[in-house]
This record gives C-alpha cells, structure tokens and sequence, in this order.
C-alpha cells in the first residue's frame, strides 16, 4: 500500500472522530497498488451505525484526509445499513485494505 503507516494511524483516528470508535476503513483502489503512481486516495468508511448526513460526512473526513495529504484528492465511500448498497461497495470491500 502506497500510505506510511504514520498516514494510515492519522486516516483511521480521523475517521473514528468523525463517524465514531465502531466505523472501519478500508484503503481501495489504485493506492493499494505499490506498483502505481499518483492517483487520489479512495477510502471505504464502514460503520454498523445509521449515518444521518452522509454527503456530510463524507466530506468532512474528505477534507480532513485531504489536508493531511497535503492537497491530495480523496474520494469516501459509506457503507451503512442506513444507505443504499451498490456494487462499488462489494468491489471496494473485496479488493480494499483494512488500516
């Protein structure tokens, strides 16, 4: 995976602020390629919890990461039994990374 375990600690603490202790998240996409270069950050927020204001939370911890990566553009996928599960969720649960 293309991310320090320095970023890894940071990523998983910002996404446990904002969607709580229980919320897991899984790194997928072209970053768990160590062979890639470039590329934004796709992260897979999963949380047990209904998630009120997804397009906000999402967002927030988008920015958040973002900054932390200096600038670096990172798209946040939810899965919450409160959400519409689509077929981008299983591909990014199967092929994602756990931090």
């Amino acid at each position: 995976m293309r991310l320090s375990q320095t970023y890894q600690q940071r990523i998983k603490a910002l996404t446990q602020e904002i969607f709580g202790p229980e919320a897991h998240i899984k790194v997928f996409g072209s970053r768990v390629n160590d062979e890639a270069k470039g590329g934004d950050l796709d992260l897979l927020v999963i949380t047990p919890l209904p998630v009120g204001r997804p397009a906000v939370m999402a967002s927030r911890l988008a920015v958040k990461v973002s900054r932390l990566l200096e600038g670096r553009k990172v798209d946040v996928l939810i899965d919450s039994p409160s959400l519409e599960r689509k077929p981008i969720h299983e591909t990014a649960n199967q092929q994602g990374v756990s931090l």
